[in-house]
């Protein structure tokens, strides 16, 4: 048996280092890992994948999390619970009541799971579909779909991810993720990526150019940082001071729901979010996030005609 207090200061790589010596020649003896942890530290992205979406989701199979919070605890000394009822912004909320959307330099703070993330939508409500891509190979290649309504609500509807793919098994999966929601590639009014997929390579074709030969034909996103990530902000709205929401996410966008809470300020920028990569395994990174900019930064060209006086 392992146990291992405040798990979330170890990375991934140290604490999977740490289950492979877990281990018995005991008949009957099951080998078992306790951890104890609070959110933040820089293994709050991968104990919360591990450990606390299963519990929040009701899918545990392999862990088990167990909630505590300083209340649930009958021993502990009042002082010490006046402390950390004395806290304020993302501490107040991290090791008062537990919440693991969120950690120390949070870019959005303003993101709450269950005012963002819906469960169903009207898809007779929508006005235009749109899609973006963000591309990776050992990093995951990320597509969201989204739409806007007719009170100019932003909803993302569906999303693509996966990693160590080709273009030509994206191109598949994002089609059927299209017929999911009884949708076509030539349906959407926009589909746009990042400037990397348009990069010539050593042969002097571009990622974009294989998407193309499988009907996907892509144009370069908005990829303004500063003024992308501030869009979002004004979106996400901001629910203590009564400033209502327009941009939803449904819940089947796992990976983007569970990547924005653990974006970080840049400290070097402090308006941008800070680049972080996904781990060996997939765990973390920000590719759904720069995704989800790219959806909501790009607008569809739009074009006007005028009628000049006395002709």
């Amino acid at each position: 048996m392992i146990g291992i207090e405040e798990a979330s200061t170890l990375s991934s790589r140290k604490h999977q280092d740490i289950t492979t010596c877990c281990r018995t020649s005991k008949p009957n003896w099951r080998p078992r890992i306790y951890s104890t942890t609070n959110p933040g530290g820089i293994g709050h992205a991968w104990y919360r994948t591990k450990f606390v979406l299963p519990f929040l989701e009701s899918r545990e199979r392999e862990t088990r999390f167990v909630p505590a919070r300083v209340s649930d605890n009958a021993f502990n000394n009042p002082e010490y619970q006046r402390v950390l009822e004395g806290l304020t912004g993302w501490q107040r909320r991290a090791w008062l009541d537990g919440d693991w959307d969120l950690a120390a330099g949070q870019f959005f703070t303003t993101f709450r799971r269950d005012i963002h993330v819906v469960a169903d939508f009207d898809e007779t409500r929508a006005r235009e579909w749109f899609c973006a891509l963000d591309y990776g190979f050992a990093h995951y290649t990320v597509v969201l779909l989204g739409c806007t309504d007719g009170d100019g609500n932003v909803f993302v509807v569906d999303e693509h991810a996966e990693r160590l793919w080709l273009p030509q098994r994206h191109a598949a999966g994002v089609k059927a993720m299209l017929a999911r929601r009884g949708l076509a590639v030539e349906q959407l009014r926009r589909f746009v990526a990042g400037a990397d997929v348009f990069s010539r390579q050593s042969d002097g074709t571009t990622i974009a150019q294989q998407y193309a030969r499988e009907g996907i034909k892509l144009r370069p996103a908005n990829t303004d940082r500063i003024n992308g990530w501030a869009e979002l902000l004004q979106l996400f709205g901001d629910p203590e001071a009564k400033i209502l929401p327009r941009l939803f996410i449904h819940r089947r966008c796992g990976r983007l729901v569970e990547t924005l809470p653990s974006l970080q300020h840049d400290p070097n920028r402090p308006e941008d979010v800070l680049k972080v990569d996904a781990d060996e395994d997939g765990v973390g990174g920000d590719d759904a996030a720069d995704c989800l900019r790219y959806l909501v930064a790009t607008k569809s060209r739009a074009v006007t005609q005028r009628k000049l006086r006395g002709l």
